[in-house]
């Protein structure tokens, strides 16, 4: 409805407002079309004679009684009323709501669907957690949000890859790797377990699965923990090298058990929170830098090329003060080692190379320091940083009660994601992750996620769906088909659900908001709306009382309040559910 519109304003714009090109294109960009929230305004209202009149000169009142006259005629119109400083207010008749109910209907699970984005390509990468253990509740709400995401931009008509990076080439697996190991073989009691180790039943569980065989001998062990030093990060970094260095066989055979089980955790994990990904990327991949044909060779000779990438003091450094980065950052260290950094560089040269329009990188708030270093890093090697959006999520607080729930990986005390799943349900944590903008602190009370009342927005999303379809299931007890007829609604002598028609009209444009906002917390604000008006009109209306011609109106009226639930909640990744 709303394109339709913008059709017929835009195109009056260009043939009869007599304004310049360039006013055209700026007014085009400028003004807005919105389904109201108030019907006493209308159905629809555009503040486009206010637009048109602060860019070109012409009075605004002018240029709306203007446009008036040219949509006055237009199917589905009833009135059009000039307000404000040239603002339109668009009454639709009754044509209106039947067209509505008929197309939307018959459209069903594409209903809210558009082609927004056609012939873009977009990759969302997110979670991205390193693979050194279960993912825990703070990974869940980044998890909930990139697969939303990327199901409303799906369904916006972009084509959507979503990635898990994979941290396999980094410290951080060396460090599960010598816990599994120093498990294995009891190398230190609990009290004495390296403190930057980690720690847990599931190291204990891989360490069961490790075969030691003939790897190591006594001696050998006896070397590895003999001599550490005090302090703890270098106490694990000489476990490790000692390691390497003494049974290198056994590194490698227990690194890649390690990897191997804790991913298929993780994937698990996701599986369970309906989250899937079309590639899982292996940082291992990127290759090193003495391999010329390697990834990570590759983009750090074209920083080099660029000159954006400078050598100080033996080190290999990118100049990202040029984007507002507080200093410069290493790309190569002295000894010849990259950095992180390093990695992440060639890992985004990759994805631009695989021909990605944009990259969406959902990132926990910790990391907005690091936004600056990747932009500068997508300038150096050629591209434009707009084509990256960083999202930042903030880490969910949860509570049991009034307590505080503490996490940590490295201390294997944490309430995992599959704990929260046990506990409450994929639907309701989903939810609850996603009912804040995403970069906003969000506090999860568990005892009220559980609850069965509407103070709980999920449980009470999901029963209005099931209260109409208890709705259709009780008129078909006594009918052999669910209505076709929307007689009332057609020829208005049933107005009451006037209001949740409408508000169940603005279903596709809050999709397309969502979507180029990247907010999918728009879409379960406007579902918690839509319920809100659907229970106060079935507890004022009672809809099987009603006479039959009301009723078969009523019920196709639902139905639609119905289809948008479901197709919003499956957007969410949420069950609407037929039954509670």
């Amino acid at each position: 409805m709303i394109k339709f519109f913008n059709q017929h304003i835009e195109n009056f714009l260009v043939k009869e407002s007599g304004y310049s090109k360039e006013d055209v294109i700026l007014i085009k960009d400028k003004y807005k079309t919105e389904i109201t929230d108030d019907l006493k305004k209308g159905h629809i209202t555009t503040n486009i004679g206010l637009v048109s009149g602060s860019i070109t000169g012409t009075d605004p009142k002018e240029v709306a009684e203007a446009l008036k006259k040219n949509l006055i005629n237009l199917d589905g119109v009833d009135q059009i009323e000039v307000a404000g400083p040239g603002f339109l207010n668009i009454f639709l008749n009754r044509l209106y709501f039947v067209n509505l109910i008929r197309d939307s209907l018959n459209a069903k699970k594409a209903y809210g669907t558009s082609n927004l984005g056609e012939g873009k390509k977009i990759q969302i990468e997110f979670v991205s957690a390193n693979p050194t253990g279960p993912l825990h509740v703070g990974h869940g709400r980044g998890a909930a949000f990139g697969d939303a995401l990327g199901r409303i931009l799906e369904a916006s008509g972009y084509e959507v890859s979503k990635e898990y990076y994979i941290n396999d080439a980094g410290r951080q697996i060396d460090i599960l790797t010598v816990s599994v190991l120093l498990r294995l073989f009891k190398c230190f009691e609990e009290s004495s377990f390296p403190s930057s180790g980690y720690k847990g039943k599931y190291i204990v569980d891989i360490s069961n699965e490790i075969d030691k065989k003939d790897y190591i001998n006594e001696n050998q062990l006896k070397t590895i923990i003999s001599n550490l030093p005090s302090d703890p990060e270098e106490e694990i970094d000489a476990l490790i090298r000692n390691f390497k260095n003494e049974a290198t066989e056994l590194w490698e055979h227990a690194k890649n058990k390690s990897l191997n089980v804790v991913l298929a955790l993780i994937k698990e994990d996701l599986a369970a929170f309906k989250v899937d990904f079309n590639n899982w990327f292996y940082e291992s991949s990127l290759g090193t830098l003495g391999d010329k044909e390697s990834k990570l060779y590759s983009a750090i000779s074209q920083l080099q090329e660029s000159g954006q990438a400078y050598k100080d003091e033996g080190a290999l450094w990118l100049n990202t003060e040029n984007v507002g980065d507080d200093k410069n950052r290493v790309l190569i260290r002295e000894d010849g080692r990259a950095t992180y950094f390093a990695a992440d560089v060639a890992y985004h040269k990759d994805k631009v190379d695989r021909g990605f329009d944009r990259l969406i990188n959902v990132w926990g708030s910790d990391h907005h320091g690091y936004i600056k270093r990747i932009e500068s890093s997508l300038e150096g090697l050629g591209f434009s940083k707009e084509r990256l959006h960083v999202q930042l999520v903030q880490f969910a607080n949860l509570f049991q009660g009034k307590e505080k729930i503490k996490m940590s990986t490295r201390s294997g005390k944490f309430f995992t994601l599959r704990n929260l799943i046990d506990e409450i349900g994929v639907d309701a944590a989903r939810f609850y992750y996603l009912s804040k903008q995403a970069d906003q602190h969000l506090d999860f009370d568990i005892e009220l996620a559980k609850s069965q009342n509407k103070e709980n927005l999920i449980y009470y999303i999901q029963y209005a769906h099931a209260r109409i379809c208890s709705l259709q299931n009780k008129y078909l007890e006594l009918n052999d088909s669910l209505p076709t007829s929307i007689k009332s609604i057609e020829d208005g002598t049933y107005l009451s659900c006037d209001k949740l028609i409408h508000e169940a009209s603005k279903f596709p444009g809050v999709v397309q908001r969502s979507a180029a906002a990247l907010q999918p917390h728009l879409l379960v604000f406007y579902l918690r709306d839509l319920a809100h008006q659907f229970h106060s009109f079935y507890n004022d209306n009672p809809v099987l009382k009603e006479s039959k011609e009301n009723q078969e109106s009523i019920l196709q009226s639902l139905n639609l309040v119905r289809l948008v639930i479901a197709n919003g909640l499956n957007l969410l990744g949420i069950d609407a559910l037929e039954k509670m």
